[in-house]
């Protein structure tokens, strides 16, 4: 995106993710004044916001790129192309350009659910993640959301260190488990 941005091609000074990216990289391309919006989980919806918004890059913290100018789905050798290119332009290597963004400690647990209410629905669980979200304030965040495809209710939480994220993550995954869970 900087390198795009550097040549004019960042197409509305625009990057989409979806909601399960590191919020290092919200934060990096707000340093950066590149605008970035978020999606549901899913290549789909990365496309359909890209498409709506003529934005030229767009992916999934698992790696799926979508550069629109190229290609329509993500396309890993596109990808490395892409990474290539940006080393080359800003003349550093991997080591260094990884540099510009800082990863926040991110926790993800899945816990098995045998039923799948609105999450707002469900009051126990709603205060667990409030309590959480006003600890972290705006140094990280709280994301539930149930699996598409399988019996799981995911629990992400970022946050700024490994062991309280890794805590606050546990907290709410208990609470899941013990309203929801099989």
């Amino acid at each position: 995106a900087k390198v795009l941005k550097q040549k004019g091609r960042l197409k509305n000074n625009l990057v989409v993710s979806t909601v399960m990216s590191n919020l290092g990289l919200r934060t990096a391309l707000k340093d950066m004044d590149i605008n970035h919006i978020m999606t549901n989980v899913g290549d789909r919806y990365v496309l359909k916001e890209m498409l709506a918004r003529s934005a030229v890059i767009g992916g999934e913290d698992s790696g799926h790129m979508i550069f629109l100018d190229h290609h329509t789905t993500g396309d890993g050798i596109l990808t490395a192309i892409k990474l290539i290119e940006a080393m080359q332009v800003e003349s550093k290597p991997l080591s260094e350009l990884r540099e510009i963004m800082t990863v926040f400690p991110q926790v993800l647990i899945n816990v098995n659910v045998h039923r799948k209410p609105d999450i707002q629905s469900v009051p126990k669980i709603v205060d667990e993640i409030r309590s959480v979200e006003k600890i972290l304030g705006q140094e990280g965040r709280v994301l539930v959301r149930y699996s598409g495809t399988q019996p799981l209710c995911r629990v992400m939480v970022e946050g700024p260190g490994e062991d309280e994220t890794q805590t606050y993550c546990r907290q709410i995954a208990d609470v899941v488990q013990a309203e929801l869970g099989k």
